[in-house]
């Protein structure tokens, strides 16, 4: 089972700490200290896929040289701010990477495998594009 612990240190800063113990500062963006919450839920949607992508690459025995993903939401404008849609950018570099292995990587990662994307797809859309860049 999963599980995560957050700790308040004080004004509007907190620690995330997941089942592992590795942790995470937390605050708002008037404090400038850590992560915004919500966006904390970007990163994990983008990281989660980041795992499977790298994974069915690597089992395609393809050569990844770089992955970045970059995760954009849109909110609502009024409390509690529910995100609606999030469109996630691939940019991957490697020598023998082509559109088809990338986009199936990118569709099992988006359609069986992550978790975060499987519980946010109830409540945001979510859509995705990719760059291959040459090694």
């Amino acid at each position: 089972m999963s599980n995560a612990t957050v700790r308040w240190i004080g004004g509007k800063q907190f620690i995330g700490i997941d089942s592992t113990s590795h942790s995470v500062v937390l605050s708002t963006p008037d404090e400038g200290v850590g992560m915004k919450p919500s966006e904390l839920l970007l990163v994990a949607l983008a990281a989660c896929t980041a795992v499977d992508v790298v994974e069915i690459i690597a089992k395609k025995r393809l050569h990844l040289d770089s992955l970045e993903i970059r995760a954009d939401g849109e909110q609502d404008s009024d409390p509690p701010w529910t995100f609606r849609k999030i469109h996630v950018h691939y940019t991957l570099r490697g020598t023998d990477l082509t559109e088809t292995a990338v986009k199936q990587a990118i569709d099992l990662s988006e359609e069986k495998y992550c978790s975060v994307a499987a519980t946010l797809r109830g409540v945001a859309e979510i859509t995705t594009s990719f760059t291959i860049e040459a090694a």
